[in-house]
C-alpha cells in the first residue's frame, strides 16, 4: 500500500471517530445534574434564580421524570422519558392573567415543587420543620443580582 492510501485511511478513521463522538453527544439525553431555573418575562423580577439538583431528585429521591415534565392531551400526560423537554415558559406564561389556563409560570413551579414537598411531609418522609423551611423563599431562590 502506498503512503497516500495509508494517510487517507488514517484521516478517514479520525474523521469517523470525531463524527461518532459528536453524534453520540448530540443524541445524549442524559439530563444535567444541576439545573438553574432562571426565567424572564415577569412584569417585575422579584426573586433570584433557583438552583435545582436534578440528579438528587432523580437518583436519591427516585422522582419519576413525569412528576415534573409533562405534555397534556385531553387531561392526560403523554410526555415520555427521552422525549425533548420544553421550557416551562413555553406553555406557562410568566404574566399572570385571571383564569389563565394553563396556570402562570410562578404558580406552576410553586404548585409542583411545594406540593411535592408538602406531600412528603404529610407522608412523614420529611419533617414538618423541613417543609416549613422550604416554604421560605430564600431556601430555594438565590440572591437576586443587581442589574
Amino acid at each position: 500500500m502506498g503512503k497516500r492510501k495509508i494517510i487517507g485511511m488514517l484521516v478517514g478513521v479520525v474523521f469517523l471517530f470525531i463524527g461518532g463522538v459528536y453524534w453520540v453527544k448530540a443524541n445524549d439525553i442524559t439530563p444535567p445534574s444541576v439545573v438553574i431555573i432562571h426565567n424572564t418575562g415577569y412584569k417585575r423580577y422579584i426573586k433570584g434564580p433557583v438552583k435545582f439538583s436534578h440528579e438528587k431528585h432523580v437518583k436519591e429521591h427516585k422522582i419519576a421524570c413525569t412528576e415534573c415534565h409533562h405534555v397534556y392531551v385531553n387531561g392526560k400526560n403523554v410526555w415520555k422519558e427521552g422525549q425533548p423537554v420544553k421550557k416551562c415558559s413555553e406553555c406557562h406564561n410568566p404574566i399572570k392573567k385571571k383564569g389563565q389556563k394553563p396556570m402562570d409560570l410562578m404558580h406552576a413551579y410553586h404548585k409542583n415543587c411545594m406540593g411535592c414537598h408538602k406531600q412528603l411531609a404529610k407522608e412523614g418522609k420529611i419533617s414538618k420543620a423541613e417543609y416549613k423551611k422550604l416554604r421560605r423563599c430564600n431556601t430555594c431562590h438565590q440572591k437576586k443580582k443587581k442589574m
